[in-house]
C-alpha cells in the first residue's frame, strides 16, 4: 500500500482536525489502521512519528503546543487505565474528553494565561495529574503526577486543566529560585487568576510555605495582594454610597498606647473597617490572637470593628456595604465612644 491509500473502513480525514492530529494506536486501530500499516506510516520516511508511546501525531514535522498537550493528556489517560487504550469521548465535535488524566504545572499556567510561563509549544515539560493508584510513568517530555487529591478540572482551550492554585503549587514544588516563584505567586494575584488566600491554602496544603523558595515568595504575595484589596474596598464606599472615613490611619489615646492601624475610620461614628489579609501560615491562631486582641481593645472603648476578607469584597461587595452601613447606622443607639486620636499611617 502506498501513504496516500485510503484508510478503511473509516477514514481519518475528518479527526485531523477534531484531536489535533494525535491519536493512540488503539484508536487508529479502530479506524482500520494495521499494526504493519502503523509500523510503515511511523518508518523514517513515512508520514506519521510516534509521538510518546504508543501515541501518534499525524504528520512528521515538529508537533505543535496544542498537539504535544494533547499527546501528552492521551498517553497519561491510555497508561492510567493500565494498559487498556482510553478513546476519548467528545461532547460537541471539539470537545475530546481524557480520563483521569489533568494538565497542571507550567502547561496549566500557560493556558491560564500566565506570561512567566513559557507558551506550550516552549515547554521542555508537561505535568500531567493521574490518581494515585494508576500506573502511568513519566516517559520523554511527559511527567507524571500521582495524587490522593485530584483536583475538579477547568475546560481550557477544551483541555482538562488543574485550577490556577493547584497548578502553581505543582509548578513551584520542587526546588527554583526565589525570583522565578515570585514572579509566579505576584502574577497569580496582580493578575486576577486566584486569591491571595486561596493560593496560600493550597501552598499549605501542600506543605510548601516553609520550604525556603516558596517562604521567600510569600511576602511579595502579600504585597501584590493588599493594594488590589484596598482598590476594592474604595470601589465599594464609593458605588453603595457610604459616607467618605479617613482612609489608612493609626489609633491612639491621649497620652496614651498605639491602639493600632485601621483601613478606614468613621470618627463620627466610631466604626472601622480593616482588611482581614491573615497569611494562612503555622503561626496563624497566633495571628488571629492578635487581631482578636485588637478588636476587643477596641470594642471596649466603643468602637465598633468591621473585619472584610479580600474574597468577600471581591464576591459581594454589596453585602459588605450593608454590614459597614449597619454598623454606621447602629451607631446612635449606642454609648459614646471613648475620644481617640487619629492619624495617618
Amino acid at each position: 500500500m502506498t501513504h496516500d491509500t485510503p484508510l478503511s473502513p473509516r477514514p481519518l480525514r475528518h479527526l485531523a482536525d477534531v484531536h489535533r492530529r494525535v491519536l493512540t494506536a488503539a484508536q487508529l486501530r479502530a479506524h482500520g489502521v494495521s499494526p504493519a500499516e502503523l509500523a510503515e506510516r511511523c518508518g523514517p520516511d513515512g508520514p506519521w512519528r510516534e509521538l510518546l508511546p504508543r501515541v501518534i501525531l499525524l504528520h512528521s514535522g515538529p508537533p505543535t503546543g496544542e498537539e504535544r498537550l494533547h499527546g501528552a493528556l492521551l498517553y497519561a489517560a491510555r497508561a492510567a487505565r493500565q494498559g487498556v487504550p482510553a478513546q476519548p469521548t467528545a461532547q460537541g465535535p471539539h470537545r475530546p474528553q481524557y480520563p483521569d488524566a489533568v494538565l497542571t504545572g507550567p502547561a496549566a499556567l500557560a493556558l491560564h494565561g500566565f506570561s512567566a510561563t513559557p507558551p506550550p509549544d516552549a515547554l521542555n515539560r508537561v505535568d500531567v495529574l493521574v490518581s494515585r493508584q494508576r500506573r502511568p510513568r513519566s516517559t520523554g517530555y511527559v511527567r507524571i503526577l500521582r495524587t490522593t487529591e485530584p483536583p475538579e478540572p477547568q475546560r481550557v482551550a477544551g483541555l482538562p486543566v488543574a485550577p490556577v492554585a493547584r497548578a502553581l503549587a505543582d509548578a513551584v514544588a520542587e526546588p527554583t529560585d526565589t525570583e522565578t516563584v515570585r514572579r509566579l505567586l505576584t502574577e497569580a494575584v496582580r493578575g486576577g487568576h486566584c486569591e491571595p488566600a486561596a493560593l496560600l491554602r493550597e501552598l499549605a496544603r501542600a506543605r510548601l510555605l516553609h520550604r525556603p523558595h516558596v517562604a521567600d515568595a510569600v511576602d511579595a504575595v502579600f504585597a501584590e495582594g493588599r493594594p488590589a484589596a484596598e482598590d476594592r474596598l474604595y470601589r465599594m464606599v464609593r458605588e453603595y454610597g457610604l459616607p467618605d472615613p479617613v482612609w489608612n490611619v493609626d489609633l491612639r489615646l491621649p497620652g496614651g498606647p498605639h491602639l493600632g492601624g485601621l483601613d478606614a475610620y468613621w470618627p463620627d461614628h466610631a466604626v472601622a473597617v480593616e482588611l482581614d489579609t491573615r497569611v494562612p501560615r503555622q503561626d496563624d491562631e497566633a495571628v488571629w490572637s492578635r487581631y482578636a486582641g485588637k478588636r476587643e481593645h477596641l470594642e471596649r472603648l466603643g468602637i465598633t470593628v468591621v473585619y472584610i476578607t479580600p474574597r468577600k469584597l471581591r464576591d459581594c461587595p454589596e453585602q459588605q456595604a450593608t454590614v459597614v452601613r449597619t454598623a454606621l447606622m447602629a451607631s446612635v443607639d449606642r454609648e459614646p465612644a471613648a475620644y481617640v486620636v487619629v492619624r495617618p499611617r
